[in-house]
């Protein structure tokens, strides 16, 4: 029986409304220098623009329980704010519960966000050696690995730049090259890869592969449903900072998009997510998806074309911001995603005031299905995200021409594609 490195029991977050939790010596610090400067601490605002009363209490987790064995791929699941990045910190001793334990048996490396562990001022190289030096392993050690750390990374060119002058891509290819070939026995990889291009992330899962084959473990975070199909064994569910499901892979996935309801039509979000309150630089309000006409719509011809409106409110002045959707099936596997930002995809500065971002979505090359719609927006090149929200709209396809159109066929696959053909026979 393989054993267990990671033991979670009764493990509790608790965070006071209205007052800063400072659990490291940067919020410490923080936390003085507003008081030096006569600015008190902090309050909160709920999404009415009223002061929370001050002495609350919010549980990001409440009573977690479960077990991970080594050599195990988990999954870790769940919509906005419920609980996922708060148990990687505490699995990663960013921050400590308030009640339980949680028992890690190993060297532990973690991917929670672009550049996490990275000192700015120094180049990549020079990060290498630090990060490997953070995980106790020896400058012999580390010059063995360094080759195949700087060709995995592909960024060669810029291993003696500074690395704040990295892009975001640039960030994650680094930042994964060196947690994955310092060898930890335990590998926490949040959102962070959904940075990367499509052929680094690819790159990246397989490697993911290779140190489960290597008996190592690996807790793996991530709205892609796909990819949590492809890479876990099992799955961990949270809903409201408890486990509301752990379980195989595919049951779990199952009852998590089950439980996702999309709105047709129009989308208006709950209060309370990140997104949502009047704090937040960027505040989203509504999402529309509309026929040609103008009305809200649900069911389109594949001859046809949506267009799909986000409607947000910017608090503060925001640089390089880009707001986008996803549109990915019912299987989380993703079909294709745009921003405001195209073709460039940098950004703009958004000075405070109300938006509304309109996208043209053609659905010439969709298979009939039914489809969801996610929507973000972020800036720094995807560095920095400000709202996402997953499943907020649905839609389905129906063929009224071209390929399938003719009969009740149901090909196979989310496009369909006019191939043309020729037979040659005797």
């Amino acid at each position: 029986m393989s054993k267990t490195v990671i033991a979670v029991r009764g493990l509790g977050k608790r965070y006071r409304l209205g007052v800063i939790g400072r659990d490291t010596l940067q919020e410490e610090v923080a936390h003085l220098w507003r008081r030096l400067r006569g600015k008190g601490s902090h309050h909160v605002v709920d999404s009415d623009g009223r002061t929370a009363p001050r002495g609350g209490e919010f549980w990001a987790l409440k009573d977690v329980n479960f077990d991970i064995k080594r050599g195990e791929t988990v999954g870790v699941i769940g919509s906005n704010g419920a609980g996922k990045s708060t148990l990687l910190k505490i699995l990663s001793r960013i921050t400590i519960p308030t009640e339980g334990e949680a028992v890690m048996r190993g060297r532990v490396r973690a991917l929670l966000e672009v550049g996490t562990g990275f000192h700015p001022d120094l180049t990549g190289r020079e990060n290498i050696y630090l990060n490997g030096t953070i995980m106790g392993m020896t400058r012999a050690e580390i010059d063995s690995r360094l080759e195949s750390i700087v060709a995995f990374s592909e960024i060669g060119l810029f291993m003696d730049t500074p690395v704040k002058r990295y892009s975001s891509g640039m960030y994650v290819r680094l930042a994964f090259a060196v947690a994955a070939h310092l060898e930890p026995e335990i590998f926490i990889i949040d959102e962070v890869l959904a940075v990367g291009d499509v052929s680094f992330q690819e790159k990246c899962l397989g490697k993911i592969g290779e140190l489960v084959n290597e008996d190592r473990t690996c807790l793996f975070v991530s709205h892609n449903m796909g990819a949590i199909r492809k890479l876990c064994s099992r799955v961990l569910w949270l809903n409201g900072g408890r486990v509301a499901l752990c379980g195989p892979t595919d049951e779990v996935v199952d009852a998590y998009l089950a439980r996702q309801t999309a709105s047709e039509g129009e989308f208006v979000p709950p209060a309370g997510d990140t997104g949502t309150r009047a704090t937040d630089p960027v505040i989203l309000k509504r999402v529309s998806l509309r026929n040609e006409q103008g009305a809200p719509a649900s069911s389109f011809g594949n001859n046809a074309t949506g267009i799909l409106e986000i409607e947000y409110e910017v608090t503060l002045s925001t640089a390089q911001t880009r707001v986008g959707f996803s549109v990915y099936t019912q299987q989380g596997v993703v079909v294709f995603a745009s921003t405001d930002a195209d073709p460039d995809g940098r950004g703009t500065v958004r000075q405070p005031g109300r938006y509304l971002s309109r996208c043209r979505m053609p659905f010439g090359l969709l298979n009939r299905g039914r489809y969801l719609v996610g929507v973000f927006a972020e800036r720094r090149l995807g560095r920095e995200t400000l709202f996402r929200f997953m499943n907020t709209l649905s839609f389905t396809v129906h063929l009224v021409t071209g390929v399938g159109s003719m009969g009740d066929e149901n090909r196979a696959g989310v496009v369909l594609l006019d191939c043309p053909w020729e037979i040659l026979g005797p």
